[in-house]
């Protein structure tokens, strides 16, 4: 039977906050439970396995980015849309780590369609036409945009910045600089 008051989506948030205190990696069924003071078996009623949980939260995360990603676009375009989308990202990144990990879980294509990714690439092809990328340069674009971004904000989280007393925030907005001249003067395609 249910436990009255436990749903999908309170799990998942909980789940999330968890993520954000002891790592997304240390979210497990039991440990949820344990804060519920439930036994495990009551989560499973809500829940297909561990990995569904893990799948609820990363679904939590990426609607959540989105959604800030959205309001930090709101009347914006070219190098001011490129910068508060990636500042958008970052800040999410740097305080929601938990979350931030569970939005890199691999997804089946479904789960995919059906995630806020959809939203994520939608956005960000949108800052692209603004300067005036169109297929396939558009595609190459975006990776690189979510490489540099995913990169940076890993290397950041994980101190990889700390042996030069430059900040990271200098270091961010001369790299979001360099992407706005990149992507200003891409540079044409050789055709084979």
């Amino acid at each position: 039977m249910a436990r009255t008051g436990l749903t999908v989506e309170r799990l998942a948030l909980a789940a999330a906050e968890m993520a954000d205190e002891v790592g997304f990696e240390n979210v497990t069924v039991s440990a949820l439970a344990r804060r519920f003071g439930v036994k495990d078996a009551s989560l499973y009623f809500h829940l297909k396995s561990a990995h569904d949980l893990r799948v609820q939260v990363a679904m939590l995360a990426l609607q959540e980015m989105a959604d800030g990603a959205a309001d930090a676009l709101a009347g914006r375009a070219g190098k001011d849309a490129l910068v508060a989308f990636a500042n958008a990202y970052r800040d999410y990144a740097l305080r929601h780590p938990g979350r931030y990990a569970a939005a890199q879980l691999q997804l089946d294509r479904e789960t995919a369609e059906a995630s806020a990714a959809r939203r994520h690439a939608e956005m960000t092809r949108a800052i692209l036409r603004g300067y005036k990328l169109a297929e396939p340069d558009q595609t190459d674009a975006v990776r690189l945009l979510h490489g540099t971004f995913h990169g940076y904000v890993s290397l950041e989280r994980a101190g990889g910045f700390r042996h030069t007393p430059r900040t990271t925030d200098a270091s961010w907005s001369r790299a979001l600089d360099a992407l706005d001249a990149l992507l200003r003067n891409w540079p044409p395609r050789e055709e084979s």
